[in-house]
């Protein structure tokens, strides 16, 4: 049974272009399904959170990331009474909007969009599923609820000053109340992004050589799951005491969640899920002790990982082929697919170009980047360099 803070489909905000609602499904998990069945999340499978995706076929790339923060957004939200399927919905759309090569592409691309009104990747979310979708009849995007689409939007807190292009675009069609916070549920999605993402950034850097476990098990939290393990399973194998030890940080993780969650939401004893967007602070968060344990585990992965000399180095490279293929299109829109040469037909000025450049490269795999930068610039990439998968 709900809580009654959590959001009811029934009280939903609705769609901008209104539907008739379906007999067997709410309109939390229509919104999921359109989701996963569109052509931005199959593009994920090819998007790499720290590794290019040819690198190795272990790595994480957005698409099981996206999973898997569905899975501890779903089990939280479970655990705290909230409505699974509309945060299901947000954590399996919270990465939709992200560039090829991960959060260096999206470095690249906000600098050279810089003049033309900026470049984030939740912005980008918000424009896939509102606009660059174009599978229905009756609409462009995927026509999601207000619901998942506030989610989407501000899951990780109030957006507010300047805002993206993206955002304010749509925003001025369909007001987000960005003011904000979201609802709780798509509050829990952005804890298990945090969740999710701590917990196998250690499994790939430990897979990649980058760090070892005598390095690790230093950290607080991850040292005394490995004392556990060890004191249960000794002799245990090198990679079952590995995946052993870091499920049970992901336990520590989402226990310490629900638990902290619980009492905030107990003492604020909201009544509705407005009551939970308009309390001024987040309802789902770490305990205090366990953020501070997670900061240090972050200050870690980035010097050993994030900053890396193999990371680095790739980073540059792949930095390379964004900043060149942009341009590139700017001044030869004609190399765009068939598909988007309407709209560049309608692009009124060098600003609107730019962002249906910005569109074309941000929906790119790693793949298809470092192959049409090889095709058309003649750089290093493409099948070529992919033998090491």
């Amino acid at each position: 049974m709900n809580a009654r803070f959590s959001s009811d489909p029934a009280q939903a905000r609705g769609r901008l272009v209104a539907e008739e609602e379906s007999a067997f499904r709410s309109c939390y998990q229509r919104d999921r399904d359109r989701i996963i069945h569109s052509s931005a999340f199959r593009r994920l499978k090819h998007k790499t959170q720290v590794f290019v995706e040819h690198e190795g076929d272990y790595f994480r790339t957005r698409l099981t990331h996206s999973i898997e923060v569905a899975q501890v957004a779903r089990t939280i939200a479970g655990a705290l009474g909230l409505n699974q399927e509309l945060t299901e919905a947000v954590a399996l759309a919270h990465d939709l909007g992200h560039t090829p090569f991960g959060h260096t592409g999206e470095d690249a691309l906000n600098a050279l969009m810089a003049p033309f009104g900026g470049f984030d990747h939740n912005a980008q979310a918000v424009r896939i599923v509102t606009a660059l979708e174009r599978h229905y009849a009756e609409f462009d995007g995927l026509n999601l609820t207000w619901d998942t689409l506030e989610g989407i939007a501000k899951h990780n807190g109030p957006v507010i000053g300047d805002l993206p292009y993206a955002l304010a675009d749509y925003d001025a069609r369909h007001d987000l109340e960005l003011y904000t916070h979201a609802s709780a549920e798509a509050q829990v999605a952005a804890l298990a992004d945090d969740i999710a993402y701590n917990n196998h950034d250690l499994h790939d850097g430990l897979r990649a050589g980058l760090f070892t476990e005598e390095h690790v098990r230093a950290l607080p939290i991850v040292g005394p799951c490995y004392d556990e393990v060890d004191a249960r399973y000794p002799g245990l194998d090198a990679y079952r005491r590995r995946h052993e030890a870091l499920r049970r940080v992901f336990g520590v993780m989402v226990e310490d969640v629900i638990v902290t969650s619980r009492g905030i939401l107990a003492e604020a004893d909201p009544q509705s899920a407005r009551d939970v967007r308009h309390l001024g602070r987040p309802v789902i968060q770490f305990s205090a002790e366990l953020w501070e344990e997670l900061k240090q585990i972050r200050a870690f992965l980035f010097a050993r990982m994030y900053r890396a000399p193999a990371v680095v180095e790739m980073r540059q490279r792949v930095t390379c082929v964004v900043e060149e293929l942009f341009p590139f299109y700017l001044e030869k829109p004609e190399y765009l697919p068939k598909q988007w040469r309407q709209d560049v037909a309608e692009a009124a000025d060098q600003t609107a170009l730019a962002r249906l450049v910005s569109d074309y490269i941000a929906g790119m795999t790693d793949r298809f980047a470092l192959e049409q930068h090889a095709r058309l610039l003649g750089g290093p990439g493409g099948a070529g360099e992919r033998g090491g998968a």
